[in-house]
C-alpha cells in the first residue's frame, strides 16, 4: 500500500464485544475452550482499565501545540530476566524545529518511566545482550550513527560505566541485533557494492562530498526512490565483535579466544578456514564482515517496521530478505536467504513470486517463520505466516484459512504458538495461533504493535487509540490469571488536561449494495442541538483504512477542534483569487467566524471504501482498475448516509481533505460532484499518465491500471482526473512536497495551473524541504493551520 494515513480498523459495534476466530472443533477443542475463558478473562480486565471517554470540566480541546509536546514512544525491549522494559521516546522541540529519541526504562510490572541514558545526544533501538548485562542502541553521537554500549545493571535498571562505541565503519551504523551467544553483533550499513573495504567506501564518499559537479548518469530504474536520489549505494549486512575493546586494526578473526593461535591472518577472511566451533558459538569478528556482498540491497527499502532479518538460536545462520530481480522497480518479489554466520554460499528458502519477508526462527531452532504475499506485483496482497521446519524443508501456510493479512509477529518462548497483529475494522487486535491450530484466536479488540514476548511468557506490544498514542503494554496470554495492563504513562499527565473525543463507527450500504464502515468524530463539547460543519477525510493507500489508531499527520482530533484564536479572524481581508478570476482583498469567511461558530468545531467523517485493508482481501482487491468507480459510489453513498442520519451535520458546509490517494481522490471528486465547498488535495494523482512516468515503484501503476499507460491507455485515461478538468468549480487548496518522488511535484503544480487558468478560487501549499509526507515540526504547524483556515474560510 502507497501511503497509510491511518491503518487500524472496529469490527465491533461496541467495546464489549469480544471477537474470537477459533474453530472449537477436532482433536483440540477442549484445549480451544480453555484458550477462549483465559481471553474472556482478559477482555474483562482491559474493559475494566481503559474508561470511556468523558468530558470533564477545566479540559481544553486539543492543539497543535499539544501534539507536539507528547512523547512518541517506541517499541518495548524486555530484559532477559523480564524485570525491566526499555524502550527510546522521542521529543519534538517545535521552536528548535527538531527531534530527538532518548532512552527510557521502566519495571516491567509498570511504574515510574526513567532516562536510562542522561546524555543528549540521539538514542534509538535498544537491544539486551542475551545475558541482559549489557545494552546496544543507535547513537547520533557521532555523524553517521554507530553502534554503542553500556554494562547493565539488572538489579537497580542502571546503566554502569561509561557507554563506549562498538562500530566507527565510515557509512554509518544501525539496525544492531545480537546473536545468540553475545559475542558477536549484526548491523545494517550502506556501502558501495562494488568496494571491498572501508577504506575504499570512506574515499568514494569523500569523493562524492568534495566533487564539484553533481550531476548523476542513471543507466536503470529506481534512481531515486522515496525522497532522495539514489547515491549508488546498498544496504547490507554486517556482522562485527561485541567486544568494544578489540583491536580493530587487524582482521584476525576467531571462534573464541583459545582458538586464535590456529587461525591464519593471511587466510582470516576466507570462510572455509573458519570453524563455527561448537554449537550455538558463533565466529568472532574483530572488523565489520559484509556478510551480504553484491549488488543488492539487504534488507530492501522499508519504512519501519518488523526486522528483515534474524540469526538463527545456535548462531550459525543468518535469515535475511533481498530482492535479486532484474529490474527492482517493477518487482515486489522480496525473498529469505540464509547466509552461514561465518560468510559463504546463500541460499534461497522462500518460492513465492510475491514478496516474503520478516524471517524469525523459533527459540528452538526447529522451524523458521516469515510473512508471504502469493502475487508478484502486488504489495497489498494478503500477507500470510509461513512456518517451516527446518530439518525437512516443509513449508505451511498457517493462516490459510484466515482472511487478514499477518503484520508484526513474535513466536511464543516454548516455539509452540506465534502471535500475531492483524488489521480487522478499524483496529489491529492480537491474535494467538498455535501451530497445530487451524485459526487464530483473537484477544480483546484494540489496535496493538511492536510485539516482544519476555522469558516468562509476559507479552509486550506497543498500543494506540484515536485519543492517544502509543503507550507500552502487557498481557499473559497463557496463564489461568491473564491480565492485560498499561506498563508506562508517558503521556497521561498531558492527556488528562485535553478534552479527546470518542471514535464512533457506522454502517452503510455502499457500491454493490455491500456493507461499508466508517468512523465519525465530533467536536469537543457537542451539542447534539446544533449544527456542525463537516470535514470529509479521505485515506491513502489507497489500500489502507481508518480507524482507532493515532497519527500525527492527519490527526482527527485537531480537525474536530475548533480553530484557535491565532487562525480565526486574525485579518480583516484577505487576498484571493475570485470565481471570475480576478485578484481582490476582501473580507474573509474566516474573519467572522466567531459569529458564525468557529468555536463550535467540526464533525469528523472517514468512510473505509472499497479496496481498505481489514475487510478481508477480496474487498481490498476490488479497487485495483476501478479507482474512480466503487470507491468514489462508497464515499458518495457515505455521506448521504451520515447526512440523513445525523442532523447535527450541516449538508451545506462540507469538507473534502485527502493526500496520496486520498488526494487522488480529492481531485476525481473535482470533476465529479459539487457538493463541497472546498477541498484540500495532498500529494495526489492529477494525471494517471503522467504520474506512471514519474513514480518510482512502477510496480503500484501497473497493478493498479493491469499494466503501463502504453499497453492500458484507456484505463489509465478512464479514471485521470485531469481529463474532467472542465467541470472543476470547487475551491481548491493544493498541497506538494518537492522531495517526494513517489507522486511527484509536478501533479500538484499540474493541478494547481489548471484550476488558476480556469479562475477556480485556488491556493498552493509548496514545501521545498518536504517528501509525501510533512515531518518537521515547524512545516508540520503551517500545514494544520493552512489546512484548516482554507477549510474555515470556505464552511464557517
Amino acid at each position: 500500500m502507497r501511503d497509510t494515513i491511518a491503518n487500524t480498523r472496529d469490527a465491533c459495534a461496541t467495546r464489549q464485544e469480544f471477537c474470537v476466530f477459533a474453530a472449537l472443533a477436532g482433536p483440540f477443542w477442549f484445549m480451544k475452550v480453555l484458550i477462549v475463558i483465559r481471553l474472556a478473562f482478559i477482555m474483562t480486565s482491559v474493559l475494566a482499565q481503559t474508561p470511556a471517554p468523558t468530558v470533564f470540566g477545566g479540559k481544553h480541546p486539543f492543539t497543535f501545540e499539544d501534539m507536539m509536546k507528547l512523547k512518541r514512544v517506541g517499541a518495548p525491549v524486555p530484559s532477559p530476566d523480564g524485570k525491566w522494559v526499555v524502550f527510546d521516546a522521542e521529543d519534538v522541540d517545535l521552536e528548535a524545529n527538531t527531534k530527538i529519541s532518548h532512552l527510557w526504562i521502566v519495571p516491567a510490572q509498570g511504574g515510574e518511566s526513567r532516562r536510562l541514558n542522561p546524555s543528549p545526544n540521539h538514542e534509538e533501538r535498544p537491544r539486551f545482550s542475551p545475558d541482559g548485562k549489557r545494552l546496544i542502541w543507535t547513537s547520533k553521537a557521532t555523524d553517521p550513527t554507530q553502534i554503542w554500549m553500556c554494562d547493565f545493571d539488572s538489579g537497580s535498571g542502571v546503566l554502569v560505566g561509561k557507554p563506549g562505541q562498538v562500530t566507527t565503519i565510515s557509512t554509518g551504523a544501525d539496525g544492531a541485533i545480537w546473536s545468540p551467544d553475545g559475542m558477536n553483533i549484526l548491523f545494517v550499513s550502506t556501502v558501495y557494492p562494488d568496494c571491498q573495504d572501508d577504506a575504499c567506501n570512506r574515499q568514494r564518499d569523500d569523493e562524492q562530498k568534495k566533487g564539484k559537479v553533481k550531476a548523476k548518469i542513471f543507466t536503470r530504474l529506481l534512481y531515486r526512490h522515496w525522497n532522495a536520489y539514489t547515491e549508488f549505494k546498498r544496504s547490507h549486512l554486517f556482522v562485527v565483535t561485541a567486544d568494544v575493546d578489540a583491536d580493530r586494526n587487524t582482521d584476525l578473526q576467531s571462534v573464541r579466544p583459545a582458538e586464535l593461535n590456529s587461525a591464519e591472518p593471511n587466510n582470516a577472511q576466507t570462510a572455509e578456514n573458519i570453524s563455527a566451533g561448537r554449537t550455538g558459538q558463533s565466529p568472532v569478528f574483530r572488523q565489520p564482515r559484509d556478510l551480504t556482498p553484491g549488488d543488492h540491497d539487504v534488507p530492501p527499502f522499508h519504512l519501519g517496521g518488523q526486522d528483515m532479518y534474524a540469526i538463527s538460536p545456535d548462531g550459525q545462520e543468518v535469515a535475511y530478505t533481498s530482492n535479486i530481480d532484474e529490474v527492482e522497480a517493477t518487482s515486489t518479489n522480496n525473498e529469505i536467504f540464509i547466509v552461514p554466520m561465518a560468510g559463504g554460499a546463500t541460499r534461497k528458502i522462500s518460492t513465492s513470486p510475491g514478496a516474503d519477508s520478516t524471517p524469525l526462527y523459533s527459540p528452538d531452532g526447529k522451524y523458521i517463520a516469515w510473512r508471504s504475499q502469493a502475487r508478484g506485483g502486488f504489495e497489498s496482497d494478503k500477507w500470510r505466516l509461513f512456518v517451516q521446519d527446518r530439518q525437512s524443508g516443509k513449508t505451511r501456510d498457517l493462516t490459510e484459512n484466515f482472511d487478514r493479512s499477518v503484520g508484526n509477529f513474535a513466536w511464543e518462548r516454548n516455539s509452540k504458538a506465534i502471535l500475531f497483529i492483524a488489521e480487522d475494522h478499524g483496529e489491529a487486535p492480537i491474535f494467538w495461533l498455535g501451530l497445530d491450530y487451524e485459526q487464530p484466536i483473537g484477544l480483546p479488540r484494540m489496535h496493538a504493535d511492536d510485539l516482544a514476548v519476555a522469558a516468562n511468557d509476559q507479552v509486550f506490544f506497543t498500543r494506540m487509540s484515536l485519543a492517544a498514542p502509543n503507550e507500552i503494554w502487557s498481557v499473559f496470554p497463557s496463564k489461568e490469571s491473564a491480565k492485560i495492563g498499561v506498563v508506562t504513562h508517558m503521556n497521561d499527565a498531558l492527556l488528562s488536561q485535553i478534552d479527546m473525543q470518542p471514535l464512533e463507527s457506522f454502517t452503510f450500504k455502499g457500491a454493490n449494495d455491500q456493507e461499508v464502515q466508517g468512523f465519525m468524530v465530533k467536536p469537543p463539547g457537542f451539542d447534539p442541538n446544533k449544527k456542525y460543519p463537516l470535514k470529509f477525510l479521505i485515506h491513502g493507500g489507497p489500500q489502507g483504512a481508518w480507524g482507532n489508531s493515532w497519527t500525527y499527520r492527519w490527526n482527527a482530533q485537531l480537525f474536530a477542534a475548533p480553530s484557535s484564536p491565532q487562525s480565526v479572524g486574525r485579518d480583516s481581508t484577505k487576498s484571493g483569487t475570485s470565481p471570475d478570476g480576478s485578484t481582490e482583498s476582501r473580507p474573509t469567511k474566516a474573519s467572522s467566524a466567531i459569529a458564525n461558530g468557529a468555536t463550535d468545531g467540526y464533525v469528523v467523517v472517514m468512510i473505509n471504501f472499497h479496496g481498505s485493508t481489514g475487510y478481508g482481501q477480496k474487498f481490498t482487491d476490488s479497487i485495483s482498475g476501478d479507482w474512480g468507480g466503487k470507491p468514489y459510489v462508497d464515499l458518495m453513498k457515505g455521506l448521504d448516509y451520515v447526512e440523513k442520519t445525523y442532523p447535527f451535520i450541516d449538508k451545506n458546509r462540507e469538507a473534502a481533505l485527502g493526500a496520496s490517494y486520498g488526494g487522488y481522490m480529492a481531485n476525481w471528486l473535482l470533476g465529479h460532484t459539487d457538493r463541497f465547498k472546498c477541498i484540500v488535495s495532498h500529494d495526489g494523482t492529477f494525471n494517471t499518465e503522467s504520474a506512471y512516468g514519474t513514480t518510482e515503484e512502477l510496480w503500484f501503476p501497473e497493478w493498479e491500471f493491469k499494466g503501463p499507460p502504453w499497453k492500458q491507455r484507456e484505463l489509465y485515461r478512464k479514471f485521470s482526473p485531469h481529463l474532467f478538468a472542465d467541470e472543476f468549480k470547487t475551491p481548491t487548496l493544493v498541497v506538494h512536497g518537492q522531495n517526494d518522488y513517489r507522486l511527484d511535484v509536478s501533479e500538484g503544480f499540474q493541478l494547481f495551473t489548471a484550476l488558476q487558468r480556469l479562475k477556480v478560487p485556488s491556493k498552493m501549499l509548496y514545501f521545498p524541504d518536504e517528501g509525501h509526507w510533512v515531518l518537521k515540526p515547524q512545516n508540520s504547524r503551517l500545514w494544520y493551520k493552512t489546512v484548516n483556515d482554507w477549510v474555515d474560510q470556505w464552511c464557517k
